[in-house]
């Protein structure tokens, strides 16, 4: 069901990188530096916002947010938002890489939110809008008729 709804996301933007590859590494963080700051200053608002748009508005952002608040008073934050990198992985073919998942977010879990927050963003799904506004955009381009090429005149 991801991988559907992944192409879905990926036919809207028609200039979005193809699958199977990082758009950006691990520790590119100052690529965008206010998602940097953002992420050190918050972590989880920056992971609840990416984590509704990768489970597709399954998970709120408000509820990914305070699960892993919680979590993370515990020192465990890394072993819930490692899953949402394993979804996004899915929803676009990349490689675990450097290491596996739960590695990268337990050791870089900075690093890592700001990566899934590039890369989505690369993709054209921008977290910080939420996934409503995602999913009216995804449905106005597939209610629009298809262009049709004019015929040839002479």
């Amino acid at each position: 069901m991801y991988e559907v709804e992944g192409e879905r996301a990926q036919q809207q933007n028609s200039n979005a990188p193809p699958t199977g590859k990082w758009t950006t590494g691990l520790y590119d963080c100052f690529d965008d530096k206010g998602n940097c700051c953002f992420t050190w200053v918050s972590p989880p608002d920056a992971f609840g916002s990416n984590a509704e748009i990768i489970d597709q508005g399954r998970t709120s952002a408000i509820r990914a947010r305070l699960t892993f608040f919680g979590l993370g008073l515990l020192g465990l934050g890394c072993l819930y938002s490692y899953k949402f990198r394993i979804k996004l992985r899915s929803l676009y073919n990349l490689p675990e890489e450097p290491c596996s998942d739960c590695c990268v977010h337990s050791c870089c879990l900075l690093c890592a939110i700001c990566q899934e927050h590039r890369e989505l963003k690369n993709r054209g799904l921008y977290p910080s809008t939420g996934w409503k506004a995602h999913k009216e955009r995804m449905k106005k381009a597939n209610l629009e008729a298809p262009r049709v090429a004019s015929a040839m005149t002479r």
